[in-house]
């Protein structure tokens, strides 16, 4: 016996991990592979693979809506449909999600195509398995909806089990696809999502997907406060490459991404210019709109997929975040980066020294009551003149003479005695 355990939204990496799961039941010769569910839902082409998995497994294939709270609306009402033995637990419920994002007058056409193909679909499924098919079709086009022991009596499943084991002993001694199935004494296997495909599978959840945006949006902005790809910079590549490969698996709605951009690039102009309470305030609008509207795609989604959504609480912890990043940390970051130095021989930069020997061009200056050596930049410089730190080369300053104002200096003490004579 093989336990598959199917939870959330249903995606490329569930029907992986379904896949192979299969393959290894067919190897290992087991009697029955059994998929725990519970799931709003999920992309189309994903639960399409899935329901042809189960129908091409010369295993028997029973999904069990469990445990107790468990759901198997959208995608997951024909994961239900396309099983050998459908079963669900007490306190458990299957059927359509809310059609809400397939009304309008946007695209009727569309939306009439969608639902008599998902509705053609489950009802094909029902009828193969002598089920309610009639029902089926309604819950797809109607959005209806059972609990466990209304499916049972409508003839949507075929069991109610409390656990895996009460399952058991009611389906011992089933013919299912040619084959007696004889459950005592039978050993039990989970099989677990392995790490690849149980990582893919977190990050495509909406609100982890957009908090990885959102992540790296901070990140970037971190970056550009002191650049130089430090781990800022590491952590806003990685966040957005996950984040959006996250997305790929998503419905997503592409002018709230050019949204979420706008408000990057403006949060960003914020950062860098002295404009920054204005800008960053402006920032936050195209972000919160961007943000409300990522799963919510113009062309009409299929009736298997759930309505995706960021929690508004989410949003606003984000959001908060940014503005608290922005006018706080990363500017007190900014202002400490572009400050001079305060250690080591670069600290004199762009500071006034005088000439304690000749520099021709090797010499000492003292500056800061100091005494260093110095190699003067452009060749000369007379012992008692001022001279410029324009750089540093090793234990060395490098300085410029003060040309014109020396000059300007000489040019006053020549007038000065010119009056006196």
């Amino acid at each position: 016996m093989l336990v598959l355990d199917v939870e959330g939204v249903i995606n490329p990496f569930s029907t992986r991990y379904l896949a192979r799961g299969l393959n290894q039941a067919e190897q290992q010769g087991v009697q029955l592979v059994v998929i725990t569910l519970n799931t709003p839902g999920g992309l189309e082409t994903a639960m399409r693979d899935m329901v042809s998995a189960i129908l091409d497994s010369p295993v028997p294939v029973a999904v069990f809506v469990t445990p107790e709270g468990a759901r198997a609306t959208s995608a997951g009402l024909f994961l239900v449909m396309a099983a050998d033995i459908a079963a669900m637990s007490p306190a458990t419920h299957l059927g359509a999600a809310s059609p809400v994002a397939l009304t309008g007058e946007m695209d009727e056409v569309m939306n009439d195509k969608a639902l008599s193909d998902a509705s053609a679909l489950v009802r094909s499924l029902a009828e193969k398995h002598e089920r309610n098919a009639n029902w089926a079709e309604d819950a797809v086009r109607e959005s209806l909806s059972l609990t466990a022991n209304e499916a049972l009596s409508e003839g949507v499943i075929d069991f109610v089990a409390t656990d895996l084991q009460n399952l058991f002993e009611q389906i011992d001694g089933q013919q299912v696809k040619g084959r007696r199935l004889d459950l005592n004494a039978v050993s039990t296997q989970v099989e677990e999502m392995n790490w690849v495909e149980n990582f893919f599978h977190v990050i495509t959840e909406p609100n982890i997907a957009y908090l990885l945006l959102s992540l790296g949006t901070i990140f970037l902005l971190a970056e550009l406060a002191d650049p130089g790809l430090s781990l800022a910079g590491v952590g806003a590549v990685l966040s957005f490459v996950i984040g959006f490969m996250a997305l790929g698996s998503l419905p997503i709605n592409w002018a709230a991404i050019a949204l979420l951009v706008l408000s990057v690039i403006m949060f960003a102009v914020a950062l860098l210019t002295d404009t920054e309470i204005v800008v960053t305030v402006a920032g936050l609008v195209p972000f919160i709109l961007g943000s409300m509207l990522l799963f919510t795609p113009f062309q009409p989604a299929s009736p298997v997929i759930p309505p995706l959504r960021v929690s508004w609480w989410l949003i606003l912890l984000m959001a908060g975040l940014i503005v608290f990043f922005s006018l706080v940390v990363l500017r007190a970051i900014l202002s400490a980066s572009r400050q001079p130095p305060q250690m080591g021989a670069e600290r004199f930069i762009d500071q006034e020294a005088q000439a304690q020997t000749d520099l021709s061009p090797i010499g000492q200056v003292r500056i800061d009551h100091q005494d260093w050596s110095a190699i003067c930049k452009d060749g000369t410089a007379q012992r008692g003149q001022t001279v410029r730190v324009v750089g540093v080369e090793g234990v060395r300053l490098v300085v410029q003479a003060e040309q014109e104002k020396q000059q300007k200096q000489e040019i006053i003490e020549n007038n000065q005695n010119l009056t006196e004579e």
